[in-house]
C-alpha cells in the first residue's frame, strides 16, 4: 500500500477492495429529472433519419449510431444499430446523479460511452452501493455517500470518486469485503460485524484525504456500537427508506408557502426568515440555514440540484436536450421539500460525527490488520466477480455466458 504508513487509519479501498469508476456517458440527453422528457427525446431521435438522426444523438468515439454493444444487464434495451432503431423507448430507471440527486437515465447501452455493466450485473434487491466523494483539501462534506439505485459516481466538484458495491454477486451475495476482516472484527469486538455494519460505521466515521477515504476502525466494542448506530440513521436518511416523511429537526417540515414560476431561473436564500426563493417568485419555508448550507466536496447541495433541472433551458434549440417540462413539474416541488428535511437532519448529527471522531480509544491500525493477516488485499478481491449462470444478450441479439 505505498504511501500508507503503519500507524494510519486503513482506506475505505482496502477494506472495500473492488471499486468501479464513474460512468462515462458521453452524451447528456439520455440522462435527466424527468422520464417523460427522455421518452420524448428517444421518440424525436428514431423519428428522424440519416444526418438529422446523427446530428441529434451526438456520436463519440466509443459511440455512433452503428456501434454494436451487448445489452446492459438487467435491462431490455436493444443491441441492433441504433441507426436502424424504430421502436419504443426503454423504460428510463432511477440512478444518482452525485450526492442526493435521483434522476433518471435510458438504460440503452447503445447511448452511453462507458456504462460500467459489472455494476448493473450486482445492482437489484439488497444492493447498496458506496460512493467515494472526490477529495477537495479543505472542503466540507461527508467523504462517503450510500445509495441503493445505481450511482454515475460523478462528484459535485468534477474529481472523479469510486463506487464500491456493497455485494460482488447478484441477489446481495458474498460482501465486498477483505477476506478476513469481518471474522477479525467480529473476534475483536464480541460480535458479528456484517458488511452493513461496517458500511454504517464507515459513513459515521470515514473521512476524506487525497489517498482515499480513511476509516478509523475500533477495537472498543462500545465505540464500535455508537458508530454503527449513527451510521444506520445516515444511512437511513441517505436511502430516505424509512417508510415515513422525515421532518424538520423539532417536528417542522417545510411547505410551499408561495406557488413557484412555470419556469424559474434563480433561486437564493433568506437565513434570518428561513426561506427559500425559487425563480423570485416561489417561497419555501422554513428552510434551516443548515440545509442551505450543507455541502459535498465543497459544494452547496440545494443549488447544485436546483441547477440540474434548470440548465436544459440553455440547451441548442432543436437539440435532445432542449426537449424538457415545459413548466416546473410537481414532482419536482415534493423532492425538493424532501430535500431540505433530508439535510437538515444529517446536519444535525454532524456534531454526534465529529465527537465520536474525537473520542478516544484503541484503534486498529494498517499495522494490525497486517499483522493479523488481513493486509494486503488479495488482487482477486480487486476484481469483479464471475457470474457464470447469468445469460445476458450480446451484440445483434447473440447471448453471452457471462
Amino acid at each position: 500500500m505505498p504511501g500508507v504508513t503503519p500507524d494510519e487509519a486503513p482506506l475505505l479501498a482496502d477494506l472495500m477492495p473492488w471499486s468501479v469508476a464513474p460512468l462515462r456517458p458521453g452524451r447528456g440527453w439520455p440522462m435527466g429529472p424527468d422520464a417523460a422528457s427522455l421518452r420524448a427525446r428517444w421518440d424525436a431521435l428514431v423519428g428522424a433519419a440519416g444526418e438529422d438522426r446523427e446530428a441529434l444523438f451526438r456520436p463519440t468515439r466509443l459511440r455512433t449510431l452503428h456501434t454494436a454493444v451487448a445489452q446492459l444487464p438487467g435491462r431490455t434495451g436493444g443491441t441492433g444499430r441504433l441507426a436502424r432503431e424504430s421502436g419504443r423507448c426503454p423504460e428510463p430507471v432511477r440512478v444518482l446523479h452525485g450526492p442526493f440527486d435521483e434522476q433518471w437515465l435510458i438504460p440503452d447501452h447503445r447511448l452511453i460511452d462507458v456504462a460500467r455493466p459489472e455494476l448493473w450485473r450486482v445492482a437489484g434487491e439488497g444492493q447498496l452501493f458506496a460512493v467515494e466523494q472526490g477529495h477537495v483539501p479543505g472542503a466540507a462534506g461527508p467523504a462517503v455517500l450510500a445509495s441503493a439505485v445505481l450511482p454515475d459516481g460523478r462528484s459535485p466538484a468534477g474529481r472523479p470518486g469510486r463506487i464500491r458495491p456493497l455485494f460482488r454477486r447478484p441477489g446481495a451475495v458474498e460482501p465486498n469485503l477483505t477476506p478476513g476482516l469481518a471474522g477479525h472484527l467480529s473476534k475483536l469486538l464480541g460480535h458479528e460485524v456484517t458488511a452493513r455494519s461496517l458500511l454504517a460505521f464507515v459513513l459515521a466515521t470515514g473521512t476524506g484525504s487525497a489517498a482515499g477515504c480513511r476509516v478509523p476502525l475500533t477495537a472498543d466494542p462500545a465505540h464500535w456500537e455508537r458508530g454503527t448506530a449513527l451510521g444506520e440513521r445516515l444511512l437511513r436518511l441517505q436511502l430516505r427508506g424509512d417508510g415515513e416523511r422525515p421532518k424538520l429537526p423539532g417536528g417542522r417540515r417545510p411547505y410551499v408557502r408561495a406557488p413557484l414560476p412555470a419556469r424559474p431561473g434563480s433561486l437564493s436564500y433568506d437565513a434570518g426568515e428561513e426561506v427559500l426563493r425559487v425563480g423570485g417568485e416561489g417561497v419555501i419555508s422554513p428552510v434551516p440555514k443548515e440545509a442551505w448550507e450543507f455541502e459535498v466536496s465543497g459544494v452547496r447541495v440545494i443549488e447544485r440540484w436546483f441547477g440540474a433541472r434548470t440548465a436544459d433551458a440553455e440547451a441548442e434549440p432543436g437539440s435532445l436536450a432542449a426537449i424538457r417540462p415545459r413548466s416546473w413539474p410537481q414532482a419536482w416541488t415534493s423532492e425538493l421539500l424532501e430535500l431540505v428535511t433530508v439535510l437538515a437532519l444529517l446536519a444535525e448529527l454532524v456534531p454526534e460525527q465529529r465527537e465520536l471522531a474525537a473520542a478516544e480509544g484503541p484503534r486498529i491500525t494498517v499495522e494490525e490488520l497486517r499483522r493479523a493477516g488481513v493486509l494486503p488485499v488479495p488482487d482477486a478481491a480487486r476484481r469483479p466477480a464471475s457470474v457464470l449462470d447469468h445469460r445476458e444478450e450480446g451484440p445483434d441479439g447473440q447471448f453471452a455466458l457471462i
